[in-house]
């Protein structure tokens, strides 16, 4: 079976600026695949090439085994887009715009009403599905504009940004809706977000200056990056009981710092077993109040700035 997208040295220039740089992809079908990188990296200049809104200088991209080309219509019907910034007549209901879209996909009248129905009650507009959209707030608007680019049945969704600029209901509902979304199709969500990866995608790539940097699942890079650290949170100044560490074969270091508002001791360990099985004992034995032991795991956003800042 073909990966639901490929690309292969995929790579766009303008002028002397590279913004993408021969980029090698494969995305398997039925997946949230989090496109991840900072502005300007060549996120939305990727999306733009793999849904055939921008030749490549060099290099190919495929979408369910068919190449992408700026005059196929054919690989088009394979696919679903939802831009950063969503255009909408807002003069229509949100039922006429569905409408309107399954014409211009070339759907029937039956076949547009049943899709239409399925998907209003999927992205949950179906009560406000005779309201103009004029009146839709901005993550509204954002669910329609997912609605019209599954009308089709697309194997892939290309989602640019697609919580940006929504507040915190908006996202979570947004994003909850996301991770449905992978029954019916393989979505490729570009963001800048990484709580949102963090949340809702299989696997992701981070991009930056045009160049991919890893490709991973959200687990493996978790394990790959992991930390032998460790939080410990007294109630009274723990900073004697971290020089006491000192002469233990797995110690590497202690940082003193403020967590939630709290005095934490970091402890840094070269050998993380047997650091596990030490310090349990040495604590109790210390006659300090033990408030919280944490065996730190690095969030997406440690991870992220270690790899684009290469460390």
């Amino acid at each position: 079976m073909a990966p639901a997208i490929k690309t292969e040295g995929l790579t766009k220039r303008f002028g002397d600026v590279v913004a993408v740089d021969k980029l090698d992809l494969s995305i398997d079908e039925r997946a949230v695949f989090g496109f991840l990188g900072p502005n300007g990296a060549g996120k939305t200049t990727t999306v733009k090439m793999l849904t055939g809104l921008s030749a490549p200088t060099e290099g190919k991209a495929y979408i369910c085994g068919q190449e992408v080309t700026q005059g196929s219509v054919e690989v088009r019907k394979n696919f679903g887009f939802l831009p950063d910034v969503p255009a909408f007549y807002d003069w229509m209901t949100g039922e006429e715009y569905l409408r309107f879209a399954g014409e211009l996909y070339g759907m029937t009248y039956p076949g547009i009403n049943k899709r239409a129905a399925e998907l209003l009650e999927l992205v949950e507009l179906k009560k406000a599905s005779k309201r103009k959209v004029g009146g839709y707030s901005r993550g509204m608007k954002q669910r329609l504009g997912i609605a019209q680019a599954m009308l089709n049945h697309p194997r892939v969704l290309f989602l640019d940004e697609p919580t940006s600029a929504l507040d915190p209901i908006g996202r979570r509902d947004v994003l909850d809706l996301i991770g449905r979304l992978k029954e019916e199709a393989t979505v490729f969500m570009s963001t800048h977000i990484l709580s949102d990866v963090e949340r809702v995608c299989d696997g992701v790539a981070i991009i930056d200056k045009g160049k991919l940097l890893v490709t991973s699942t959200v687990e493996e890079l978790r394990h790959k990056y992991s930390r032998s650290t460790f939080e410990i949170e007294f109630d009274e100044d723990g900073q004697a009981f971290a020089d006491s560490l000192q002469s233990k074969p797995w110690f590497v270091k202690s940082e003193k710092e403020n967590v939630n508002g709290n005095p934490t001791l970091r402890i840094t360990a070269r050998d993380i077993g047997l650091a596990r099985k030490e310090l349990p004992h040495l604590i109790a034995g210390s006659g300090l109040t033990l408030v919280r032991y944490e065996l730190v795991q690095p969030s997406l956003e440690d991870i992220f700035v270690e790899v684009v800042n290469g460390k």
